[in-house]
């Protein structure tokens, strides 16, 4: 391996330092410890490490920490807690994360490394029970729609409650289209097809910019039951004369919604359906609709271009939402040659 490097660098911009390294034969080398030099893992599985260490690092930010002074304790706390006090990572993508630390600390020549101790001090096999995806059945997702707020203005009301309908046709997006939350909000008005197809579904032709650092451009569909009510507030946004393109603007400025709006709102509609569930939100929308569409039938390689997943193999989860199984264990990526299957998509 080549001259340990700064930390400096690492604490000043550690998102651009870690996507230099993991490109590098030094990334595969903190993991196989081969001799020869190999050569550097693949396009995609960089992008996943990138994404997983991007939110480490910004948790970091948000904590006031930094690499160069980071321990085992700080790290144990960002496995086990998310910012409402919540379990945020499963015990496979906890133990991945601290494995992709580890090496970044033996890579800036931190001894004791920081990751390794909190391995130790965690012991795998007490690190939180993964919970069983989200996934709601075709009944419960019947509910949930049925629950959605208002639909069409009546003319006593007009455009008063502008924002019901903007909430009731993006979380109808959400659930029949698959799209993720940052999606939806970052939908243009221009991504969406004119004429639909035979079935009468339209396409939204996602792009990934000003959306979601893991989106990839891809095509979604929105089926007959969802082109209703995504043209009648199409129509209702084009009367109040919302500026910009955002599709489902926050105001009638045209500016963007923030997650934390879409997460109550969705949240209000679970409550309001009766479904209790341990993620009321945009994942659980998006995990039924893969779930749904693999029972249907569809190919998994199907289902990762709809979803815009860089990897097929992150469509496996899917297929345990209805029995609860937990999915064989890949062995661990001790060659640095594959990404982690179960980085979040």
């Amino acid at each position: 391996m080549s001259q340990p490097p700064s930390t400096a660098e690492w604490d000043r911009r550690p998102v651009d330092a870690f996507a230099a390294f993991v490109v590098t034969p030094d990334f595969v080398l903190t993991s196989s410890r081969q001799s020869d030099v190999p050569l550097p893992i693949s396009a995609e599985s960089a992008a996943i490490y990138k994404f997983m260490f991007g939110k480490f690092a910004a948790w970091m930010l948000e904590n006031g920490l930094r690499m160069s002074t980071l321990n085992a304790d700080d790290l144990r706390r960002f496995i086990e807690l998310s910012k409402d006090g919540q379990r945020d990572l499963n015990s496979k993508i906890a133990y991945r994360y601290l494995r992709l630390l580890e090496r970044c600390f033996e890579y800036l020549g931190r001894a004791p490394n920081p990751a390794r101790q909190a391995i130790i001090a965690t012991d795998r096999a007490h690190l939180a029970e993964d919970a069983p995806m989200t996934a709601l059945t075709k009944d419960d997702l019947q509910r949930f729609l049925d629950a959605l707020p208002a639909g069409r203005p009546d003319d006593m009301e007009g455009h008063a409650g502008w924002k019901r309908r903007r909430d009731r046709a993006m979380q109808i997006v959400m659930a029949l289209a698959g799209l993720k939350v940052a999606e939806a909000i970052g939908l243009l008005l221009d991504e969406i097809g004119r004429q639909p197809d035979i079935d009468g579904a339209i396409e939204l032709n996602i792009t990934p910019e000003a959306k979601h650092r893991t989106s990839y451009e891809h095509t979604a569909k929105l089926p007959r039951a969802g082109v209703a009510e995504l043209t009648a507030w199409l129509k209702e946004r084009a009367e109040l004369e919302i500026p910009g393109d955002l599709v489902f603007p926050a105001n009638l400025e045209g500016e963007p919604l923030h997650k934390a709006t879409v997460y109550r709102q969705t949240r209000s509609t679970f409550q309001r359906a009766g479904i209790a569930v341990a993620r009321a939100g945009g994942r659980t929308l998006r995990n039924s609709f893969a779930v749904q569409q693999l029972e249907q039938g569809v190919p998994r390689s199907e289902l990762t271009t709809a979803l815009g997943l860089a990897l097929e193999r992150s469509t496996e989860a899917y297929r345990y939402a209805r029995v609860y199984e937990e999915p064989e264990e890949p062995e661990a990526d001790d060659a640095g040659e594959n990404p982690p299957d179960d980085a979040p998509v």
